[in-house]
């Protein structure tokens, strides 16, 4: 069984207008587990993160100041939550999360955070409900610990995984590809190794087209030996501010290529899910299931 990083501190209270869909880190575990894509013993509660394993990728000032809850009101309302030490504690949990599931890929092949995937948090700042930016962190301490080599990071959430690709410019152990939106969030965006931005209303065929195209040029260019996958679902038609027109069935082919594309190659991944927004929670939810049940097919 594959191993799954949750963690269920989330239940604590979060600013109007955010408990819905954060609703689906609390709901998920439980789908997987009553359809039986997930046992208990896949899951795992990590612990904070050592704050020395954020340094590597996040400014010191900026790091302390957000584990002792002294951000500044602005700095607050560009990430979009409201200060707390349980805030503090779960962005750390997140991370660690990712950190713990990318050693558990070393062993497995594939693991996966039901939360993370929070890529709009650059070196010394958060912005769009990102704080610690997991995957960066967890793949900066592979380089450091020599798990591994060459990363690649693949950044199919419909935003820009813009902090990811702010805190690795010049480093050419991590190669950042983001597909997204063009004329979404972030509208100032930086600059990944390879960005393919989306036209509004981009559809399965022409969204797998390009991905079908695009990754096995990828993997045969960077010849990475470790993978993160950011998924977020909110390509979708039905979700709020995606823009695009993807189908819950080709959300689900696009995480079969990548998850198939990883398991050919022998190449270990680590899943975050990243975000999703429907208007109806159940959708938001069949859409990430569907990324563990395709893993679960694979292993």
């Amino acid at each position: 069984m594959f191993p799954i990083a949750f963690h269920p501190i989330y239940k604590y209270p979060v600013p109007e207008g955010h408990r819905f869909p954060m609703d689906k880190y609390e709901l998920l575990p439980q789908q997987l587990l009553r359809e039986g894509t997930a046992e208990e013993p896949d899951f795992f509660s990590p612990e904070p993160v050592a704050a020395e394993a954020v340094y590597a990728v996040h400014g010191y000032d900026y790091t302390n100041r957000l584990i002792n809850g002294s951000l500044s009101a602005k700095e607050m309302r560009r990430i979009g939550f409201e200060q707390s030490p349980l805030l503090a504690k779960r962005e750390l949990m997140i991370t660690n999360g990712t950190v713990q599931g990318a050693l558990k890929a070393l062993k497995t092949g594939m693991a996966f955070n039901i939360a993370g995937g929070t890529h709009h948090a650059g070196r010394n700042q958060g912005e769009g409900f990102c704080m610690i930016n997991d995957q960066a962190v967890a793949a900066q301490y592979l380089l450091d610990h020599h798990k591994a080599k060459q990363v690649l990071i693949i950044d199919l959430d419909v935003h820009q995984g813009n902090g990811t690709a702010e805190i690795f410019t010049g480093e050419p152990r991590v190669f950042t590809f983001s597909m997204h939106g063009k004329n979404n969030y972030p509208f100032r965006k930086e600059q990944s190794d390879l960005d393919i931005p989306l036209e509004d209303k981009t559809d399965d065929h022409t969204y797998l087209g390009i991905l079908k195209e695009t990754l096995p040029k990828l993997i045969q260019q960077v010849r990475p030996d470790f993978i993160f996958y950011q998924a977020g679902v909110d390509i979708l038609h039905t979700d709020k501010i995606g823009r695009m027109a993807c189908t819950i069935q080709g959300c689900r082919q696009r995480d079969e290529i990548v998850l198939q594309t990883a398991r050919k190659h022998h190449i270990p991944l680590q899943c975050s899910m990243g975000g999703g927004y429907s208007a109806q929670l159940r959708t938001i939810m069949e859409a990430h299931a569907n990324t563990f049940r395709v893993a679960r097919q694979l292993l």
